[in-house]
């Protein structure tokens, strides 16, 4: 949920006082629980509690990936928040429409369709709803989808970008990014010492992107 000041360490030490069992459980700490964590823990508990508040208007992908479901990260949640809209739309899927999302395999489908049908998770869920967590895709005001339905493939070293920040680019512009070059590729990106990425998609006619080419695409 990307709460600045819960960290790793913390959260066990929560846990281990029995004071949450799950991300919904974060929403009912008090000044008093989280004061206790650490001497004089009045400021720290203070702060927290406020991070805690704030991050109640996290993205529906956020709370989609704080689940915890198996083989669920960040970049298969966006895809489930952009393809359901709502936590609920998510929750009732059927198991038949979750095989067809793009990015999400059998497998992954039948843990996610699972996951929703366990009762702690519904409870789970309540409660959420009941702190009033964000349950719906946030829409931006202006969005510019560029790339959809575009698949880049990344080869060689970049000088200018890292391979996240190019990913990062390319999916908030609607676009996807691929391991592999194929016939569905529409764009390769090609850094410094490409290789057989760049000879594939030359001997299929994929367009080559230099880093400065796809910075003005990005423009």
């Amino acid at each position: 949920m990307n709460i600045e000041g819960l960290g790793y360490k913390i959260v066990e030490i929560l846990i281990q006082k029995d004071l949450i069992k799950n991300i919904a459980d974060i929403y009912n700490l008090t000044l008093e629980d989280i004061a206790s964590l650490k001497k004089n823990g009045k400021k720290f508990a203070s702060n927290l509690i406020e991070s805690i508040e704030k991050s109640k208007g996290q993205d529906l992908f956020n709370v989609i990936n704080a689940l915890g479901i198996r083989q669920v990260g960040i970049k298969a949640a966006k895809v489930l928040a952009k393809k359901y809209k709502t936590m609920d739309n998510l929750a009732n899927a059927s198991l038949e429409s979750l095989c067809m999302v793009n990015d999400v395999g059998e497998i992954t489908a039948q843990n996610i369709y699972e996951f929703f049908r366990q009762e702690q998770t519904i409870d789970m869920l309540n409660k959420l709803k009941v702190a009033g967590v964000n349950m719906s895709l946030k829409q931006e005001e202006g969005i510019d989808n560029r790339f959809e339905g575009k698949i880049f493939v990344l080869t060689g070293s970049l000088s200018k970008y890292t391979r996240n920040e190019v990913s990062d680019l390319i999916e908030k512009y609607g676009g996807k990014t691929s391991t592999s070059v194929s016939k569905k590729t529409h764009y390769v990106l090609a850094g410094e010492d490409a290789g057989s990425k760049l000879t594939k998609a030359q001997q299929l006619g994929i367009t080559i992107l230099t880093e400065e080419e796809f910075e003005n695409m990005t423009k």
